[in-house]
Protein backbone atom coordinates (compact mmCIF):
# COMPACT_ATOMS: atom_id res chain seq x y z
CA UNK A 1 0.00 0.00 0.00
CA UNK A 2 1.28 3.73 -0.80
CA UNK A 3 2.65 5.90 1.85
CA UNK A 4 1.08 8.67 0.38
CA UNK A 5 -2.64 9.96 -1.28
CA UNK A 6 -2.53 10.86 -5.10
CA UNK A 7 -3.56 14.40 -4.77
CA UNK A 8 -5.66 14.88 -7.85
CA UNK A 9 -7.05 18.56 -8.80
CA UNK A 10 -10.15 18.19 -6.72
CA UNK A 11 -8.17 17.35 -3.37
CA UNK A 12 -5.53 19.88 -4.01
CA UNK A 13 -8.55 22.42 -4.14
CA UNK A 14 -10.58 21.15 -0.98
CA UNK A 15 -7.28 21.42 0.78
CA UNK A 16 -6.52 24.87 -0.39
CA UNK A 17 -10.06 26.07 0.26
CA UNK A 18 -9.54 24.76 3.83
CA UNK A 19 -6.46 26.82 4.25
CA UNK A 20 -6.48 30.77 6.68
CA UNK A 21 -6.07 32.24 3.12
CA UNK A 22 -8.50 31.26 0.45
CA UNK A 23 -7.90 33.22 -2.46
CA UNK A 24 -9.53 36.68 -3.01
CA UNK A 25 -10.70 38.78 -5.54
CA UNK A 26 -6.91 40.15 -6.82
CA UNK A 27 -5.44 36.45 -6.09
CA UNK A 28 -8.27 35.09 -8.32
CA UNK A 29 -8.00 37.64 -10.80
CA UNK A 30 -4.01 37.15 -11.20
CA UNK A 31 -3.98 33.30 -11.40
CA UNK A 32 -6.59 33.69 -13.82
CA UNK A 33 -4.54 36.17 -15.76
CA UNK A 34 -1.33 33.44 -15.48
CA UNK A 35 -3.54 30.63 -16.45
CA UNK A 36 -4.20 32.51 -19.79
CA UNK A 37 -0.54 32.48 -20.21
CA UNK A 38 -0.96 28.74 -21.70
CA UNK A 39 1.92 26.46 -20.89
CA UNK A 40 3.92 28.57 -18.96
CA UNK A 41 1.19 29.18 -16.46
CA UNK A 42 2.83 25.90 -14.93
CA UNK A 43 5.47 27.94 -13.48
CA UNK A 44 3.22 29.47 -11.01
CA UNK A 45 2.81 27.41 -7.63
CA UNK A 46 -0.64 25.99 -6.48
CA UNK A 47 -2.79 27.90 -3.84
CA UNK A 48 -1.76 25.19 -1.47
CA UNK A 49 1.97 25.99 -1.76
CA UNK A 50 1.26 30.18 -1.64
CA UNK A 51 -0.38 29.22 1.75
CA UNK A 52 2.52 27.06 3.15
CA UNK A 53 5.08 29.94 1.73
CA UNK A 54 3.03 32.35 3.73
CA UNK A 55 2.52 30.43 7.10
CA UNK A 56 6.07 30.09 6.83
CA UNK A 57 7.24 33.65 6.78
CA UNK A 58 4.76 34.22 9.81
CA UNK A 59 6.06 31.28 11.67
CA UNK A 60 9.42 32.93 11.80
CA UNK A 61 8.98 36.31 12.05
CA UNK A 62 10.23 36.75 8.59
CA UNK A 63 11.49 40.64 7.91
CA UNK A 64 13.42 40.15 5.19
CA UNK A 65 12.93 37.89 2.18
CA UNK A 66 14.27 37.04 -0.89
CA UNK A 67 12.76 35.47 -4.10
CA UNK A 68 14.69 34.05 -7.35
CA UNK A 69 12.11 33.66 -9.95
CA UNK A 70 9.01 35.52 -9.12
CA UNK A 71 6.81 34.97 -12.96
CA UNK A 72 3.65 36.73 -12.80
CA UNK A 73 3.88 37.67 -9.18
CA UNK A 74 1.59 34.67 -6.80
CA UNK A 75 4.29 33.70 -4.86
CA UNK A 76 5.86 37.01 -4.22
CA UNK A 77 2.48 38.09 -2.91
CA UNK A 78 2.17 34.93 -0.80
CA UNK A 79 5.32 35.73 1.19
CA UNK A 80 5.43 39.27 1.21
CA UNK A 81 1.32 38.53 3.01
CA UNK A 82 3.68 36.71 6.01
CA UNK A 83 5.49 39.07 6.51
CA UNK A 84 6.00 40.74 10.27
CA UNK A 85 4.75 44.75 10.02
CA UNK A 86 7.74 46.45 8.11
CA UNK A 87 9.01 43.50 6.21
CA UNK A 88 10.31 43.58 3.33
CA UNK A 89 10.44 41.09 -0.30
CA UNK A 90 13.03 41.19 -2.75
CA UNK A 91 12.40 39.90 -6.26
CA UNK A 92 14.26 38.58 -8.78
CA UNK A 93 13.83 37.77 -12.59
CA UNK A 94 14.91 38.52 -15.78
CA UNK A 95 11.28 39.45 -17.21
CA UNK A 96 9.92 42.57 -17.82
CA UNK A 97 6.31 40.70 -19.79
CA UNK A 98 5.83 38.35 -16.77
CA UNK A 99 6.44 40.98 -14.06
CA UNK A 100 4.22 43.55 -15.46
CA UNK A 101 1.34 41.43 -14.55
CA UNK A 102 3.14 40.95 -10.99
CA UNK A 103 3.12 44.56 -10.23
CA UNK A 104 -0.08 45.57 -11.04
CA UNK A 105 -1.51 42.09 -8.62
CA UNK A 106 1.01 43.81 -6.23
CA UNK A 107 -0.49 47.24 -6.16
CA UNK A 108 -4.18 45.54 -6.60
CA UNK A 109 -3.43 44.35 -3.65
CA UNK A 110 -1.47 47.00 -1.50
CA UNK A 111 1.57 45.12 -1.45
CA UNK A 112 3.75 47.52 -3.59
CA UNK A 113 5.09 49.26 -0.55
CA UNK A 114 6.77 45.75 0.68
CA UNK A 115 8.23 44.16 -2.49
CA UNK A 116 11.19 45.44 -4.66
CA UNK A 117 11.48 44.65 -7.72
CA UNK A 118 15.23 43.80 -9.33
CA UNK A 119 15.24 43.06 -13.33
CA UNK A 120 18.82 41.85 -13.64
CA UNK A 121 20.36 37.82 -13.69
CA UNK A 122 20.11 36.81 -10.19
CA UNK A 123 23.62 36.57 -9.34
CA UNK A 124 24.16 39.61 -10.14
CA UNK A 125 21.19 40.83 -7.68
CA UNK A 126 22.74 38.60 -5.08
CA UNK A 127 25.87 39.38 -5.40
CA UNK A 128 25.01 43.10 -4.80
CA UNK A 129 23.39 42.48 -1.27
CA UNK A 130 25.25 42.76 2.07
CA UNK A 131 27.81 40.03 2.72
CA UNK A 132 25.72 39.79 6.43
CA UNK A 133 23.59 37.48 7.80
CA UNK A 134 20.67 39.53 7.51
CA UNK A 135 17.62 37.58 5.45
CA UNK A 136 14.90 35.87 7.46
CA UNK A 137 13.55 33.58 4.34
CA UNK A 138 14.41 32.75 0.68
CA UNK A 139 12.59 31.26 -1.76
CA UNK A 140 14.23 29.89 -4.88
CA UNK A 141 11.95 28.79 -7.99
CA UNK A 142 14.05 29.61 -11.24
CA UNK A 143 16.37 28.03 -13.60
CA UNK A 144 16.83 24.43 -12.63
CA UNK A 145 20.44 24.62 -13.45
CA UNK A 146 21.27 27.69 -11.46
CA UNK A 147 20.14 26.75 -8.07
CA UNK A 148 22.96 25.58 -7.05
CA UNK A 149 24.16 28.83 -7.57
CA UNK A 150 22.05 31.03 -6.19
CA UNK A 151 22.22 28.73 -3.37
CA UNK A 152 25.41 29.21 -2.49
CA UNK A 153 24.99 32.87 -2.50
CA UNK A 154 22.26 32.91 -0.30
CA UNK A 155 23.32 30.61 2.76
CA UNK A 156 25.68 32.67 3.74
CA UNK A 157 23.17 35.98 4.07
CA UNK A 158 20.67 33.78 5.84
CA UNK A 159 20.77 33.79 10.02
CA UNK A 160 20.88 31.87 12.03
CA UNK A 161 17.10 30.24 12.34
CA UNK A 162 15.89 31.51 8.99
CA UNK A 163 14.58 29.15 6.30
CA UNK A 164 15.72 28.52 2.40
CA UNK A 165 13.35 27.14 0.03
CA UNK A 166 13.67 25.84 -2.98
CA UNK A 167 10.90 24.40 -5.53
CA UNK A 168 10.26 21.53 -7.68
CA UNK A 169 12.87 19.44 -6.27
CA UNK A 170 11.46 16.69 -7.34
CA UNK A 171 10.49 17.55 -10.53
CA UNK A 172 7.71 15.67 -11.84
CA UNK A 173 9.57 12.21 -10.47
CA UNK A 174 12.13 12.59 -12.74
CA UNK A 175 15.11 12.84 -10.10
CA UNK A 176 14.46 9.38 -9.35
CA UNK A 177 15.50 8.22 -13.10
CA UNK A 178 18.17 5.79 -13.31
CA UNK A 179 19.84 7.35 -16.29
CA UNK A 180 18.91 11.36 -16.08
CA UNK A 181 19.19 12.50 -20.07
CA UNK A 182 18.24 16.15 -19.64
CA UNK A 183 19.83 19.12 -18.08
CA UNK A 184 17.29 20.24 -15.56
CA UNK A 185 17.40 16.66 -13.93
CA UNK A 186 20.47 16.68 -13.85
CA UNK A 187 21.05 20.13 -12.12
CA UNK A 188 18.25 18.84 -9.53
CA UNK A 189 19.87 15.85 -8.80
CA UNK A 190 23.06 17.25 -8.28
CA UNK A 191 21.42 20.28 -6.01
CA UNK A 192 19.34 17.81 -4.16
CA UNK A 193 22.63 16.07 -2.80
CA UNK A 194 24.55 19.09 -2.03
CA UNK A 195 21.50 20.33 0.03
CA UNK A 196 21.79 17.21 1.96
CA UNK A 197 25.65 17.32 2.71
CA UNK A 198 25.06 20.86 4.03
CA UNK A 199 26.53 20.85 7.26
CA UNK A 200 24.89 25.05 7.74
CA UNK A 201 21.62 23.80 7.22
CA UNK A 202 19.30 21.32 8.73
CA UNK A 203 16.88 20.12 5.93
CA UNK A 204 13.97 18.11 5.00
CA UNK A 205 12.24 17.58 1.13
CA UNK A 206 8.64 17.50 1.11
CA UNK A 207 7.25 15.32 -0.81
CA UNK A 208 4.03 17.38 -2.01
CA UNK A 209 3.58 19.95 -5.02
CA UNK A 210 6.33 19.43 -7.35
CA UNK A 211 8.84 18.57 -4.20
CA UNK A 212 9.69 21.80 -1.98
CA UNK A 213 13.37 21.86 -0.36
CA UNK A 214 12.40 23.74 3.63
CA UNK A 215 16.08 23.96 4.87
CA UNK A 216 16.61 25.89 8.17
CA UNK A 217 19.89 27.81 8.53
CA UNK A 218 22.17 26.45 11.54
Amino acid sequence: MSRHVEVTDALADYAAVRGSWPDDEVVASLRAETQALGPPAGMQVDAAQGQVLTLLARLIGAQRAVEVGTFTGYSAMCIARGLAPGGRLLCCDVSEEWTAIARRAWAEAGLDDRIELRIAPALETLRALPATEHLDLVFIDADKGGYHAYWDELVPRVRAGGLLLADNVLWSGRVVAPAADDANTRALQAFNDAVAADDRVDSVILPAFDGLTIARKR
